[in-house]
Formats: C-alpha cells, structure tokens, sequence
C-alpha cells in the first residue's frame, strides 16, 4: 500500500510555513498521544504516522529531498529509525512542546548564565527639619561589588564563559526510561547553560568580592516617616555579570521637641501666662524653617484654643502647597507666687464674686451641677 503524503498527515499545504507545521503537529500529537488513548491501536498508528511527517517536513533539508523525490528519499533511512525506536520516536514530540510551554512561560529558551543580586535595606533616620528642607547624604553600604580581576565575569582574566559541554548549553539534559523520555536540569552547569574553564581566583568564579559602595542620595524635601525609596540598580553585584539588585532605603523621622505631625499639617503647644490669656497680647511662635512669627492672643483665651497659620507646615513630597501649623494655647498657673502676688490675686477672687462673671467655663459647669442635683431632690 502506497504510503500517504506527508502533508496529508499533518493537514497541511505544500507551501506552508514552518510554524504552520509546527502548529499543526502540537495539535494532532496531542490529540493522538498514547497516553490520551491507551489500548487505541488506531490512535497509535496515527501518532506514528503525525511523527514521521514532522520529523521530514520540520528539518529544511530533509523537506526539500521529500518534495523532490517523496517517500523514496527516505525509505530506508525512516524504516532503520523506525525500528531502533520500536516505532515511536518521543524526541520531536518533547522539542516541539519545549517550546510551546516556553510561549506560555513568556519567551523561548533561555540560559541562566548570570544571576540578578540580591535588593539591599539602608535604615536612614532624619530630624524633622531635614525632612522638611530635604537633603542630600553620602551613605556607605556593605555589599558585593564586581571583582575588578575578572571584571565580573567570574574568569581568569576576564574570558567569558563557553557553552557546557555536558548539555551543549542548553541548561537541561535528556534520559531515556523506557518508553520516556526524561528531561532534567543539567548537573555539569546547574541548569546556567555555561560554565568556566579558568575561574577567578580573587573571586572564586562568582564573578563578586565583599566590598562597600559610597552612594550619594537625594533626599525630597516633605519625606514622611516609613516612606521607602527605591534606588534602582545601587543593590548587591549579580553574580558572573548578571544585573545588580536595587537599594531600598526605610526613612524614619525622629520625633521633634516642639513640633507633632499629621501628614503635611504641623501641631505646636505653647504655653501663655495667665495674664496674657485674660488681658490679651502678643506672643512669639517658632516655624520649622526656624523663623518666629508674632502671634496675636485674643482676651480671655481659654487653654486648649487653637490658631491656624496657614502655610507653615510641610511640603508636600511631589510638589504642590504646603500644610498648615496649627498653635494649641495652654494658660499656664502660676507658681512660687510672692506675699504681694497673693494678695492681688485675693482681691481679684473677692471682686469675682459680684455680679460680672469672670470665669465662663467653671460657672456654666456647676450651673449643670445644681441642675442634676435639684432633678435628683425631686
């Protein structure tokens, strides 16, 4: 019996492609494959005839004798293979879905020869006025920087790697097992594809030495407690030439004697003499950038009133108007009074008891006092 075109068997034109035979025959050897019709002497057949035709058409050479003089070409080149193989042959059905699983995975096949370093943390504690104005810091950090000998690439004056031999730098080798085919990491080269016949000896062939980089930093005026910055590419050298890690570097803000935070807006108590509060008057207030601004105190100023001075706050960290700082009074009681100070402050209690009422808070609080107590009587 005449045996069946090739093209015929993958359903496939003359002039296709070599993706469209590639594609074709993902799609018929899944559909086929022993393993998805076990005891189907049909499917069997059909999976022998699918890998025969691919194992032509795929290969340019072989392709172009079959168009020219068909299954003459290969007759008993294809039967000797045949037979050694016990009629099935797993290695293009394994190659054709290597790099179908590596689509998936997002590329082709790829050799791990050089590894990324390791991201780095700098712990950096700044006063509240340095993250007010910002600043510009030199920092030392210990890491693995690229040995100068070999220039990174982990050999002996620098040569760069050769493909392993053990698996032709592919990274992955082949074992048959029976009716499988068993693919696994390459243990000559650990999977990297390459691997180096001189090694460094400052380095040992890692192609890094423990070292400490000085990095200039730029600190962005309004940075706020816990904030991270990300400085790409300033992390660990990458092993044998491969790209260095990042530097992250965790800010905290130290607390501040006079000045609290929340968010852009700053919170400041000051304390004002009883008098100030009573009779009114000026008072001198500390910014954050370190100038005084004259405060005007209104008469009879109770502790606890706040006064907004628009704009002298933070900054905000990308730009843009700055916060708010927001003045909390506390009336200070005066202590280590003098004789004289007692008495006018007597005379100032017995004058409080006519009819003028001097002290707002404590009268309307026990007036709510006798109110619960005469409910209470009733």
């Amino acid at each position: 019996m005449a045996a069946r075109d090739y093209y015929e068997i993958l359903g496939v034109s003359r002039d296709a492609s070599e993706e469209e035979i590639k594609r074709a025959f993902r799609r018929l050897a899944l559909k086929y494959h022993p393993d998805r019709n076990p005891g189907d002497r049909e499917a069997e057949a059909r999976f022998k005839e699918i890998n025969e035709a691919y194992e032509v058409l795929r290969d340019p050479k072989k392709r172009a004798a079959y168009d020219r003089y068909g299954h003459a070409a290969f007759d008993a080149a294809a039967a000797g293979a045949r037979a050694g193989r016990g009629g099935f042959d797993f290695s293009n059905f394994a190659e054709a879905f290597e790099d179908l699983f590596a689509e998936f995975m997002g590329g082709g096949r790829r050799r791990a020869s050089a590894t990324r370093g390791a991201d780095l943390r700098y712990n950096l504690t700044l006063s509240l006025e340095e993250a007010f104005a910002g600043k510009r810091i030199n920092i030392r950090v210990p890491t693995a920087v690229p040995c100068e000998a070999c220039v990174g690439t982990g050999s002996e004056g620098g040569a760069e790697p050769v493909a392993c031999p053990a698996c032709r730098g592919y990274g992955r080798v082949r074992a048959s097992q029976g009716f499988f085919t068993i693919e696994r990491t390459c243990p000559h080269c650990h999977g990297t594809g390459q691997v180096i016949r001189n090694p460094c000896r400052a380095c040992g062939g890692t192609g890094r030495v423990e070292g400490e980089r000085s990095i200039t930093v730029d600190i962005p005026p309004g940075v706020e407690d816990g904030m991270r910055i990300r400085l790409a590419g300033e992390g660990e050298a990458g092993v044998r030439g491969g790209p260095p890690g990042d530097l992250y570097i965790f800010v905290t803000v130290a607390p501040h004697p006079l000045f609290r935070r929340e968010g852009r807006d700053l919170w400041c108590r000051i304390p004002i003499p009883m008098t100030t509060a009573a009779l009114g008057g000026e008072i001198e207030v500390p910014t954050i950038e370190g100038r005084k601004i004259r405060l005007a105190i209104p008469e009879g100023t109770q502790t606890g009133r706040q006064i907004r001075l628009l704009g002298h706050g933070m900054p905000e960290l990308h730009g843009g108007p700055r916060g708010d700082m927001f003045v909390e009074l506390v009336v200070e009681t005066p202590v280590n009074l003098t004789k004289r100070q007692k008495e006018l402050l007597r005379e100032f209690e017995k004058a409080g008891r006519e009819k003028e009422r001097h002290h707002p808070q404590s009268e309307g609080f026990f007036a709510k006092v006798r109110e619960l107590w005469d409910e209470l009587r009733e």
